[in-house]
Parts: C-alpha cells; sequence; structure tokens
C-alpha cells in the first residue's frame, strides 16, 4: 500500500491511480468526535487538489474534506452515508470517504508519509 497524508488530515491509498482511496485519518476522526453526517461528493465530479470534496459532521463540528489530489471521483462509499459512524469506528478501512482517478499522479510526491503525518500531529 502506498498511503500518504495530507495537512488537513485526508489520507489516500493510490496503490491503484485509476481509484484511488480517500478517507479522514484516525487524528481527524479523533478531533471531530461522534460522526453523525457525511456529504460526499457526486460520481463524475472533478476536482483540482486542495478543493473541497464533501464535509463531515459529529456531534462537536463540521469540517470540510478536500481532494488530496486532482482527478475524477469514481465512487463513494454508501455504507458511510448509510452510517456514518464508520469513519469513528474503522476510519482506515470501511470509513473510506470515495475513490478517486487521478489526472496527476506526481502530485502524491508533494504528500507526507505516515512518519511526517505523525510528526506534524505530535508537534
Amino acid at each position: 500500500m502506498s498511503i500518504k497524508y495530507t495537512p488537513d488530515h485526508e489520507w489516500i491509498d493510490a496503490t491503484d491511480t485509476a481509484a484511488a482511496i480517500v478517507g479522514i485519518t484516525v487524528h481527524a476522526q479523533d478531533a471531530l468526535g461522534d460522526v453523525v453526517f457525511v456529504d460526499l461528493p457526486a460520481v463524475g465530479t472533478t476536482f483540482a487538489q486542495g478543493d473541497v470534496a464533501g464535509v463531515v459532521e459529529s456531534v462537536k463540528a463540521a469540517a470540510d474534506v478536500y481532494a488530496p489530489l486532482s482527478g475524477e471521483i469514481v465512487e463513494i462509499n454508501e455504507a458511510l452515508r448509510d452510517d456514518p459512524s464508520l469513519a469513528n469506528t474503522d476510519p482506515l478501512q470501511a470509513g473510506w470517504f470515495f475513490k478517486i482517478k487521478l489526472s496527476d499522479p506526481s502530485q502524491l510526491d508533494g504528500l507526507m508519509d505516515a512518519t511526517a503525518y505523525d510528526a506534524l500531529t505530535q508537534g
């Protein structure tokens, strides 16, 4: 797996650049608390890196979910829409948000690896 992280607390598994998987990090869901609603993008929508691609709402706050890389949404997690608590209970697996076909895989080079992300969240 080639998981990368953004400073906005999204993760992306770009093992398959035709359907890279995006979600929020454990740190993000810890900060948000109990997730009660997610607004997911429509399949076929294209985003530039950093665009708001969705919203996650918790009992504490609402937060934007950003596109970690440029591309087109090819799938959304309907299970997450039906059960937003998956973002809390399994944020790195069952709680993924959407899959995106990357238009510029070289953008991955600008994202953080796990060590750099851990340093960001610890400091």
